[in-house]
């Protein structure tokens, strides 16, 4: 198995060279913000209570939630991935509010999964292998607080396969940077961010899987 402090510097590297020719999460969007409807951006509830019968919502952050959201919705037993906002302060938060780095959220993503098809664990090992969760300043060439790596977790039973995740990676190797925190509200992102890889005909630039479990 790779050094993990290695293959960081592998993908940090991959992630710069690929930046070069598909522009960052930030402001890189072919559509302008001025071009595109407002988002009604209401609060939501946390968590299972959001769900329809038999589904179940997990949040995760890794950098820009576009790679994030492309990875995670090719998954069998997922039926949608939503950009957002969460973690931080500010009630109804707009992308430029959170590229000011004052609000406090991060850039998330929202899973909704049907739990008979798809376990939560499987979602988070996942999430882990699909960006660098060693990296403490952002994600590759973005760096800020909204990259930062987390998951947010619903209920005790993701807390802990999270942690038991997490307690894997390191025992392999890895120094996790991912930080486990109670999910709070969700801010849907505007509408340009939703789908972006799948509208656009691009690929992700700086979100590759890696694989770092047995399976």
């Amino acid at each position: 198995m790779p050094n993990a402090q290695s293959l960081g510097h592998t993908r940090l590297a991959a992630c710069v060279a690929a930046l070069l020719a598909a522009g960052a999460c930030s402001g890189s969007s072919s559509e302008p913000a001025a071009t595109v409807a407002p988002p009604t951006n209401a609060p939501l509830e946390r968590g299972e209570s959001e769900a329809p019968d038999q589904q179940q919502f997990a949040y995760f952050a890794g950098g820009c939630f576009w790679g994030v959201e492309h990875f995670l919705e090719q998954m069998d037993g997922v039926f949608e991935v939503e950009s957002g906002y969460m973690g931080g302060t500010k009630d109804n938060p707009t992308y430029e509010d959170v590229l000011t780095h004052a609000t406090g959220h991060l850039e998330a993503v929202r899973v909704r999964f049907d739990p008979a098809k798809v376990s939560y664990r499987a979602l988070a090992k996942r999430f882990f292998e699909i960006h660098d969760p060693t990296q403490r300043d952002g994600q590759g060439p973005d760096i800020g607080n909204q990259y930062l790596s987390a998951v947010f977790y619903v209920d005790d039973d993701q807390k802990r396969d999270t942690e038991a995740l997490i307690d894997l990676l390191e025992e392999r190797g890895y120094d996790v940077a991912t930080t486990v925190r109670p999910a709070d509200d969700f801010w849907m992102a505007e509408g340009y961010h939703q789908d972006y890889y799948a509208r656009t005909g691009k690929t992700p630039y700086c979100h590759a899987r890696v694989r770092r479990f047995d399976d």
